[in-house]
């Protein structure tokens, strides 16, 4: 148990190390106007300057602001411990009815999701007994269901929300769509092995 802890452990510090490391070049530039307002002498002075420098060497420049980067109110590049406390603020401190919760926007998605799944499934099973008991619809509608698949989700579901918007179709129906469309293909092809499988009484 202990061995298989360890690279774990490992790889997840080595991560937020590279990430803590990240912050500080990503953040610099931020950092360093919002001390020049607070006037501190920040080298080379002004916004404009420090825009085509290095932030390698902004950071060497100006090492006094390297703790700042960690601590930015809007940072390019959030530190994990912000991330971390952002996400306990926007599940833990907020109503669930909040439309900055978390748990409000995971509703949204599990509803429209779980939708998706059961017009997917009920279509499988539909598209599946039409196909096991009907030659001319196996012969015409499985190519289809198959070919279905070879057209990448990235591609069709920009196309899915505009048609459904242009036709008044808003919320959580055409993201049930999506899904249905994702879900409806394994439903097909596992109910077709599982009805063609049985012996012929």
């Amino acid at each position: 148990m202990r061995r298989s802890f360890l690279p774990i452990v490992v790889v997840i510090a080595g991560l937020l190390a590279i990430w803590y490391a990240a912050v500080v070049p990503m953040n610099i530039k931020i950092a360093l106007t919002a001390a020049e307002r607070s006037g501190i002498a920040v080298t080379p002075v002004g916004a404009k300057e420090r825009r085509d420098r290095s932030a390698m060497l902004l950071v060497v420049q100006n090492s006094f602001a390297i703790k700042d980067t960690f601590a930015l109110e809007r940072p390019r590049l959030p530190a994990p411990h912000q991330v971390a406390t952002e996400l306990w603020n926007s599940t833990v401190n907020k109503k669930i009815t909040s439309k900055r919760s978390l748990v409000f926007h995971g509703w949204i998605t599990l509803s429209s999701t779980l939708l998706g799944f059961a017009i997917g499934t009920g279509l499988g099973i539909l598209l599946a007994i039409g196909i096991v008991y009907n030659r001319a619809m196996d012969m015409s509608v499985m190519p289809w269901a198959i070919a279905s698949q070879t057209i990448p989700i990235l591609a069709i579901a920009p196309m899915i929300i505009v048609v459904f918007n242009s036709v008044g179709l808003q919320g959580i129906f055409p993201k049930a769509i999506i899904s249905a469309y994702l879900s409806f293909f394994p439903v097909v092809v596992g109910m077709v092995k599982g009805l063609r499988s049985p012996d012929q009484m």
